[in-house]
């Protein structure tokens, strides 16, 4: 494997603390892959062969069940998934496939949950990931059981807004994903645009434009217990 993408894995806080004759029992085993767009990269029940790490591109974890599926996630560089499966040896829970051309590390998980086994830092990292995981299940399921349709976009498009850094912003999936990933239909979700326009949100394409930040704050409600994702 290229040495600047060790670089870019061993930066990541999963890896960062471990010791480097583990770290690189760890890399010795592993490959770069590049993929196109729309791959499935794997499927929910099926074992996890190996841990994998984004580079580049971006990836949709999704579930699927009686005919209905469902966008969970969006995995973007430099992160990984899924690893609890491949901690525990478990089936995924979860299918992914890619988004756009992607480059990705694949590490076989036996050398994962071997080297978890004797390193105390790589250990505690996965335990401390682990726990940030299950934070954002919870938030994630706050966010669907307490909130309208319309409270949940409201706050979609305030979190956007703090990460674009910016008042107008374009949409990072399509609609249809959105919709998925916020528990609605597509129908629901040109409703709820519709329902926020008295909140000075404004729709063109996938271009977001929010006339009052201030206005739609008050409307949404947004709670660092839900909508916060980095602690």
């Amino acid at each position: 494997m290229p040495e600047s993408y060790e670089e870019d894995i061993r930066a990541l806080e999963l890896f960062a603390e471990m010791e480097e004759a583990n770290f690189d029992a760890l890399m010795r085993g592993a490959y770069v892959q590049n993929f196109p767009p729309r791959i499935d990269l794997i499927h929910e029940e099926d074992r996890p062969d190996f841990l994998h790490v984004v580079l580049t591109g971006s990836v949709d974890l999704y579930s699927s069940w009686n005919g209905r599926e469902s966008s969970m996630a969006t995995v973007r560089p430099i992160s990984t998934f899924i690893l609890a499966a491949t901690i525990n040896d478990l089936p995924y829970l979860m299918s992914a496939r890619t988004l756009e051309r992607s480059r990705i590390v694949l590490v076989p998980s036996t050398d994962v949950r071997q080297i978890f086994s004797k390193d105390p830092a790589f250990a505690r990292a996965i335990v401390t990931e682990l726990a940030q995981c299950y934070r954002s299940v919870v938030k994630n399921t706050k966010d669907l059981k307490l909130r309208t349709s319309l409270e949940r976009l409201a706050n979609y498009i305030l979190r956007q807004q703090t990460l674009s850094g910016s008042t107008e912003f374009d949409l990072t999936m399509e609609k249809r994903r959105l919709a998925s990933f916020l528990g609605m239909t597509p129908e629901n979700l040109s409703r709820a645009f519709k329902g926020l326009e008295p909140y000075g949100v404004k729709v063109s394409s996938n271009h977001i434009s929010i006339v009052d930040p201030d206005d739609l704050a008050r409307f949404a409600k947004p709670n660092p217990l839900i909508d916060d994702h980095t602690t």
